[in-house]
């Protein structure tokens, strides 16, 4: 089995390298704070005291750095890889850097007969935790068949995007549309609140039709739920986008988007949201529109006339069947069937009583009972209450077509006698 140096153990870096222990490579740890190297210990790997020492016996270098300073620092510094390179190693790089820094490991590499691959990846926290992160490689196409393995064992789609620094290129083009995308969620959201309108309900609307996105599935539910714990942190989000200014910079090319978005992350990082997520940069739009973005009620989200409709519950207890997937390697998913009762719901969501233990931020398929007629519906758990040996999840659908959700409002009136919400 392939041996790697694996350097830098952040909030990507550790899942990433715990899914390499998992899939039986051998594997050296290097941090700069040594704790975060612990749990990594207990799982098998070793921990190196410096990057010349993680890479020294390794037949592929992994660098999963914050700046473009850390990884020239982490290569060329005093402790640096480059004094331990080998003929025959790879070097990938899946920090996001310039693809002038990209170009540069690259020519230093080929200097002692070193492969290298930029090789950003696309996806958050859980996707590294859950190994079905994507790569995007640029560099010598050879060398990435040679360790496909090794990033299949930590993402589930890896496309080759050109020579050295064309990996690099795509994920600043990328995190161009997070950046653009992430803005646009939270000033919809805003300008629905201002008018009174319940945020979670809103949210429901447009994961439903033509302005969902992975932003708004993934982050609309912490800014409703006032969860800021970095997945994705917005000084990082930052970093991403003015590396992507100076690339339109180079080319010439307008991007109006671009720079607005990159401005509103700024105002974000200047209010010291630097360290917590990417959709913390809400916080700068609720100043501006003196109401809070969340699913609890606040006086300062009220409508023109001081008032506001209130989530009702209407209590059920329908019987259902849940469908669990898990990833599995080589492309496979595992899954199995458990048994449900949908104890009530609101226009923000529902909650669901099961005896099996679930995780929060986990997919779900729910089936309704055949006197439905409703397709499967998705929905993601994102609160878990415990009684004894009873879970009670409160989920949030999503995707729900206008047709599916018109269905889904009639049976729950020909269940209750109560009109449905608007979920």
């Amino acid at each position: 089995m392939k041996s790697i140096g694996f350097i830098g153990l952040g909030t990507m870096g550790k899942p990433m390298a715990a899914n390499l222990l998992k899939k039986g490579f051998s594997v050296a740890v290097y941090n700069r704070s040594a704790e975060k190297a612990d749990d990594l210990v207990l799982l098998g790997a070793r921990a190196a005291h410096s990057p010349v020492d993680a890479a020294l016996e390794a037949d592929v270098v992994i660098t999963m750095l914050s700046t473009e300073h850390v990884v020239l620092d982490t290569v060329f510094g005093e402790n640096g890889i480059v004094h331990s390179l080998r003929p025959g190693q790879t070097v990938i790089d899946c920090s996001t850097v310039s693809p002038e820094t990209s170009r540069k490991l690259n020519d230093e590499c080929a200097a002692h007969l070193v492969d290298f691959l930029d090789a950003p990846v696309a996806g958050s926290k859980p996707a590294a935790e859950n190994g079905t992160l994507g790569f995007m490689v640029g560099g010598p196409e050879e060398a990435l068949e040679k360790h496909r393995d090794v990033l299949e064992a930590m993402g589930t789609t890896i496309v080759y995007m050109g020579p050295a620094g064309s990996g690099s290129y795509a994920k600043l083009a990328h995190n161009t549309i997070v950046g653009i995308n992430a803005a646009a969620l939270v000033e919809g959201l805003s300008m629905a609140v201002k008018a009174g309108l319940d945020p979670a309900s809103f949210l429901s609307i447009v994961q439903s039709g033509g302005a969902n996105s992975k932003q708004a599935e993934l982050k609309g539910p912490k800014i409703i739920d006032r969860d800021f714990s970095s997945q994705f942190s917005l000084g990082l989000m930052l970093k991403d986008l003015i590396l992507a200014e100076d690339v339109t910079n180079r080319f010439r090319m307008p991007a109006p988007m671009l720079r607005a978005a990159a401005g509103l992350f700024q105002m974000g990082y200047s209010k010291g949201l630097g360290d917590e997520d990417l959709s913390s940069v809400v916080k700068c739009y609720e100043d501006w529109i003196h109401a809070e973005i969340s699913g609890r009620l606040s006086g300062g989200q009220a409508s023109e006339n001081g008032e506001r409709r209130k989530s009702a519950r209407i209590r059920m207890n329908i019987r259902l069947h849940l469908s669990v997937y898990q990833w599995e390697q080589e492309g496979a998913f595992s899954g199995q069937l458990i048994d449900g009762t949908l104890e009530d719901l609101s226009d923000s969501g529902i909650r669901i009583l099961s005896e099996t233990p679930l995780a929060r931020d986990m997919f779900i398929v729910i089936h309704f009972p055949q006197e439905a007629d409703l397709p499967p519906v998705t929905a993601r758990i994102i609160r878990i209450d415990q009684e004894e040996n009873q879970f009670r999840y409160g989920c949030m659908l999503s995707g729900l077509s206008p047709h599916v959700r018109l269905k889904l409002e009639q049976y729950i009136h020909s269940k209750t006698g109560e009109p449905g919400a608007a979920y």
